[in-house]
């Protein structure tokens, strides 16, 4: 079972909207998908047409519950083998829920290890840095991170490539690695080429070979509560990004060699 999370620290990097379009591609490959949420914010939920303020039994109570398995916060999709757990605001609380427990960075991990039915867990973290942030990285083992070409774009960069560096050294954690670092909403301007250039230089063969420009049609989908696929299949997005798809695919094959 391959456990991927799409990590950026800073919000707007298109993180979500790759987590859900990926792990609908794969999906529709014929293997078994699951998406966690550990966003507060519920994106996931919110772009597949679920309204995450009034569920029960969210990746929270998982989190905090010992009693809740993850396989109960499960639900299906339109899409056949494409799973997700979503989240909503409650999550915010998880950090004061399980401060006082010994084993508050390895939550998720013990949650995950009930799971052996999927081919691919796929985790979108949240924006900041934190107890929640640190769950995802200890019960992963691949990284991809989404970059905005924006002029602030690479320090952030910079912060989650320390942050797992960190995780590693602090938690033994040496089967984490970022695989992958995708450039988002590409526009062709001066100042995107220039930090595209220095992301290929720092990253080398780690920068996908696809660059997500942006397509009104994947926000469309989003509205509406579908993937790109199901919504604009011929699109330019559908198109970015199952080419983005197959190279997460890919990259699994080459590091089972």
């Amino acid at each position: 079972m391959r456990k991927i999370s799409f990590v950026n620290e800073k919000g707007g990097s298109g993180k979500t909207t790759l987590t859900i379009n990926i792990g609908a591609y794969i999906a529709m490959q014929g293997k078994k998908v699951l998406i966690l949420d550990m966003d507060p914010q519920g994106h996931i939920g919110k772009s597949l047409g679920i309204d995450v303020r009034r569920i029960d039994n969210t990746i929270f109570d998982v989190l905090v519950n010992e009693d809740v398995r993850l396989k109960e916060t499960i639900r299906k999709t339109g899409i056949e083998n494409l799973d997700i757990v979503p989240s909503n605001k409650l999550l915010t609380d998880f950090v004061i829920n399980v401060a006082d427990h010994e084993d508050r960075h390895l939550k998720l991990t013990k949650k995950l290890a009930e799971l052996n039915e999927y081919d691919y867990v796929l985790v979108d973290c949240p924006p900041s840095l934190g107890l929640l942030t640190v769950n995802i990285l200890l019960a992963v083992n691949e990284v991809v991170i989404p970059v905005s070409l924006t002029y602030l774009a690479l320090d952030g960069c910079a912060e989650i490539v320390d942050t797992v560096k960190t995780v590693r050294r602090n938690f033994g954690k040496n089967d984490l690695d970022i695989t992958m670092v995708v450039p988002t909403f590409y526009r062709n301007t001066n100042m995107a080429n220039i930090i595209l250039e220095k992301m290929r230089k720092y990253f080398g063969n780690r920068v996908s070979n696809t660059i997500i420009k942006f397509d009104v049609k994947i926000d469309q989908a989003q509205s509406f509560g579908k993937t790109i696929f199901e919504f604009a299949p011929k699109s330019p997005g559908a198109v970015m990004m199952e080419e983005l798809a197959r190279e997460v695919m890919k990259i699994g094959e080459d590091r089972l060699i």
